[in-house]
């Protein structure tokens, strides 16, 4: 039943999503170029409020839970389970007040309106996965832009999407070179469910009728520990709330 409404609404929510990148490009562009950083940012977290409610014309839900008190004057490393591209655009809504920047496939920079134009002038770190060396040099200067500016990050340190909702093995050399830079970072875990099910049928038709949940789980001191410590603490800690048969 959730794939026969999927092809129907499906047809509904591509164009909606398309059609907010398109008229989101040269708002992002006239913000960025004659405002400066914090009215693009406004409109990014608006475009992915938008694109968020997406989601719903497939009859669909988001439930974000962020029950700690994180601080907002200190550079924080989310460090998030990833299951779809959906993923993404609640996490910059509902995070946008702690400036998270993403961590992308530098392929991403091209060919997509408005979201290849944040990631060229967003703040974030645009990565080549065949260039070891330029990977860590994007994720230094992340790490410098997020001491400087107190900016968080997000990362998926799995390296690739889940497609059964399965927990994959974290991967601690992301986290560990943003630490060399910006070592007083907070790391927040955060788990994700039922992302996965929206793309269980493919590009087309995407699911209908699922329940994405994000949860903010208690923040960890880095207290010198390694960085490898740190991310299998959060990899169990996000292991225990991700269930890919949640509903």
């Amino acid at each position: 039943m959730k794939k026969f409404f999927g092809f129907i609404l499906s047809a509904i929510h591509y164009p909606a999503f398309g059609l907010l990148l398109v008229i989101f490009q040269p708002i992002q562009w006239f913000c960025y170029r004659f405002v400066g950083y914090a009215a693009h940012k406004q409109s990014v977290d608006i475009l992915n409020w938008f694109l968020t409610s997406t989601y719903y014309l497939l009859g669909n839900r988001v439930t974000f839970t962020n029950r700690q008190n994180l601080p907002l004057g200190r550079p924080i490393i989310f460090i998030a389970n990833h299951q779809s591209m959906y993923d993404i655009p609640p996490m910059i809504y509902y995070l946008r007040k702690y400036h998270a920047k993403f961590i992308s496939k530098i392929e991403l920079t091209k060919g997509i309106p408005s979201i290849s134009y944040n990631l060229k002038v967003g703040g974030g770190a645009n990565i080549d996965r065949k260039d070891p060396r330029q990977s860590i040099t994007e994720l230094v200067k992340l790490g410098t832009r997020m001491k400087e500016n107190n900016w968080s990050t997000v990362i998926f340190p799995e390296g690739t999407r889940s497609k059964d909702g399965q927990v994959r093995k974290f991967q601690s050399a992301g986290v560990a070179t943003i630490l060399k830079k910006c070592p007083n970072a907070l790391l927040v875990p955060i788990a994700i469910n039922n992302a996965w099910k929206m793309v269980q049928y493919g590009i087309y038709p995407l699911s209908s009728f699922e329940h994405l949940t994000f949860e903010v789980l208690p923040p960890i001191e880095p207290n010198g520990q390694t960085a490898e410590v740190l991310v299998n603490q959060v990899e169990e800690t996000i292991r225990k709330k991700v269930s890919p048969y949640a509903f």
